[in-house]
């Protein structure tokens, strides 16, 4: 029983680890970009590349879901914002 559960723990560490590494630190974030809230995985550097200089990070996830689902509190993708 002991070799089950340490058997199960070993994988469950290898999981994390293979995750994490795959993950390689993506963040999900949400932008104010010209006046318009936006859900992207691009760097504030690459946003302000594509979008302009009136792009601002509003925050950033580890998760699509979360992000998604914060920006739907600040009234959804397309709704108006502004940078401070």
């Amino acid at each position: 029983m002991k070799k089950i559960i340490a058997g199960v723990l070993a994988f469950s560490v290898i999981v994390t680890i293979f995750v994490a590494v795959a993950n390689g630190g993506t963040k999900y974030s949400i932008f104010c970009a010209n006046g318009k809230i936006e859900v992207e995985m691009r760097s504030l550097e690459k946003m302000k590349s594509a979008r302009g200089s009136d792009v601002c990070l509003i925050k950033e996830f580890d998760y699509s879901s979360d992000a998604e689902n914060e920006a739907g509190k600040l009234g959804g993708k397309g709704a108006s914002c502004k940078c401070n």
